[in-house]
């Protein structure tokens, strides 16, 4: 509607140029000629567009910051899943994207060495009740003289290095997943279960029944989405403009309608080979749509300044320029009413909340500067391409 209107009113200012212009020749008057920034419009033109006037003023706008990142999750939410002596895959019923629960059995693994730990733990067991028994009696034979020092320090030696090798298998034991408390001569196995450390879902699953995995493979990795966090690239000219506890917000490419908000708690002081920091956020409201993994844009609110500003419909581009156009005010001309206009180059800086920041040319001052908030483009197409447009 807005392209159609633009249309309708261009040729209705190329009409009435063309018209204007053939009156002047019939007529042989001498036509003011305009300088290359100020477009006049007759008031049937100024209606025809219903153009609108507004003010330059000051107001706080934030700046924001533009930059890229993913969403990740931290350290402690993630877990890959080994086995600490490795073996072969007896079963698993898990898929990548499986929810599990901390504690759940995620696979079972079979290795003749489980057989092997837990044999030594019971002998090794064994030998210690035995030697303890044997300090004791040799201790008290000892105090009664009956017993040499010597041998009394060699009951000793065995007593305690038999402990530290039995404390030693209990610990192996319990990486395994095995309570040595419970381990009977007649309770020895050679399946264990592989259970998951936290809870979340399986991000990767890396094996399949009969499959060895040796003790550094890792077998899953589970994620934890509860937690999930921003990690931001900052580039070394804008290092300086983020800090914690700025505000920001931020949208996927596959829903950019929708916006997220999220907080700073961490920036890098480091910079990485390719000149780049990280920054880190926390995401206020999470929900379904975010997965660790994906990319995000977002927005950091830097600064807020109080700064000369105009709505955001004033600013128009053209040729990689910006402009606003400045009302002049009325006249006559030829017995007609004449609305000037000066197109007003511009350096255009942060939007917010429909207005934009701009800059003034040096030696321009905005105090009571009426500017076009509505019809903006028009003018500029009529600007561009049908040059002076004097009645």
């Amino acid at each position: 509607m807005k392209t159609l209107k633009t249309g309708i009113f261009l040729a209705f200012l190329l009409i009435s140029f063309t018209s204007c212009k053939s009156k002047i020749d019939d007529k042989e008057s001498p036509h003011e000629i305009l300088p290359p920034n100020t477009i006049e419009l007759s008031q049937a033109q100024y209606n025809t567009v219903g153009i609108q006037l507004g003010s330059a003023e000051k107001r706080a706008i934030r700046k924001v910051l533009d930059v890229n990142g993913v969403v990740n999750v931290t350290p402690q939410d993630i877990a890959s899943v080994s086995a600490p002596l490795g073996g072969f895959i007896k079963s698993t019923m898990l898929v990548q994207g499986s929810p599990v629960v901390k504690g759940q059995v995620l696979a079972q693994i079979e290795n003749m060495a489980f057989i092997d730990l837990q044999q030594n733990y019971l002998e090794t067991k064994a030998k210690y009740e035995y030697a303890a028994i044997e300090f004791k009696r040799h201790n008290e034979l000892y105090k009664d003289n009956v017993y040499s020092e010597n041998n009394m320090q060699q009951k000793e030696t065995e007593y305690k290095t038999l402990n530290v090798q039995l404390k030693s298998l209990e610990q192996k034991l319990r990486l395994l997943g095995i309570d040595p408390a419970q381990l009977k001569e007649d309770k020895i196995v050679n399946v264990l279960p592989i259970v998951a450390p936290i809870s979340g879902y399986l991000k990767s699953v890396h094996i399949n029944v009969g499959k060895y995995v040796g003790p550094t493979d890792v077998l899953f990795e589970i994620v934890n989405p509860d937690n999930l966090m921003l990690e931001l690239v900052i580039f070394e000219k804008d290092v300086e403009k983020v800090e914690s506890g700025q505000k920001l917000t931020f949208s996927t490419p596959d829903h950019p309608e929708i916006r997220y908000a999220a907080t700073l708690y961490q920036t890098g002081k480091v910079l990485d080979n390719d000149k780049t920091a990280m920054a880190y956020a926390r995401i206020d409201q999470p929900d379904h749509h975010l997965l660790s993994g994906m990319y995000v844009n977002a927005k950091i609110e830097t600064e807020s300044n109080n700064v000369i500003s105009v709505p955001q419909q004033s600013v128009v581009q053209f040729n990689e320029k910006f402009y606003i156009f400045v009302f002049k005010g009325k006249r006559i001309e030829n017995g007609k009413e004449i609305n000037d206009f000066e197109a007003l180059e511009v350096t255009k800086g942060a939007t917010e909340g429909g207005y934009s920041e701009i800059l003034l040319p040096s030696g321009s001052v905005s105090d009571n500067l009426r500017v076009v908030v509505k019809g903006a483009y028009s003018i500029l197409s009529a600007w561009k391409n049908a040059g002076e447009m004097a009645c």
